[in-house]
């Protein structure tokens, strides 16, 4: 895995608080994929089991009516929730020019998990931590 690679998840807030021992070990699992301009990454809906992190190109997530809802750049990412939880899309991801991207498969991020029992509990309250987050609005 290159350097701009690991550097790129690094960045990711579900990830940036991780020893760097285990960011090393998730950009040894993680594949370099290419997307052609006008392909579809993902599809909202359907099961996700795949986790991106833009290198380069750009890409735009649209919500069940087609609507453009937000542009993805070189280091933003993707797929986190289904990451965590292997369940439907919750959005399309389009590429609009061409696209290169590191991926990691929830299979293969469940199996370092495993092995990392301390990691674990440091995702699970930075999770927490993100729920708080949207709650809090909700309550005022």
């Amino acid at each position: 895995m290159s350097k701009q690679g690991r550097d790129a998840l690094a960045q990711v807030p579900l990830f940036s608080d991780l020893p760097p021992r285990f960011i090393k070990k998730l950009a040894d699992r993680m594949q370099e994929e290419r997307f052609m301009e006008g392909a579809s990454v993902v599809r909202i809906s359907e099961p996700g089991e795949t986790f991106y992190v833009i290198l380069q190109g750009e890409a735009k997530v649209l919500n069940k009516d087609d609507r453009t809802v937000a542009r993805l750049l070189p280091g933003d990412f993707f797929g986190e929730i289904s990451l965590m939880d292997g369940g439907p899309r919750t959005a399309t991801v389009k590429a609009e020019t061409p696209l290169t991207a590191l991926t990691l498969s929830r299979k293969d991020f469940r199996s370092l998990l495993g092995s990392e029992p301390k990691v674990t509990a440091r995702l699970l309250k930075h999770a927490a931590a993100l729920l708080r987050r949207m709650e809090r609005p909700a309550s005022g």
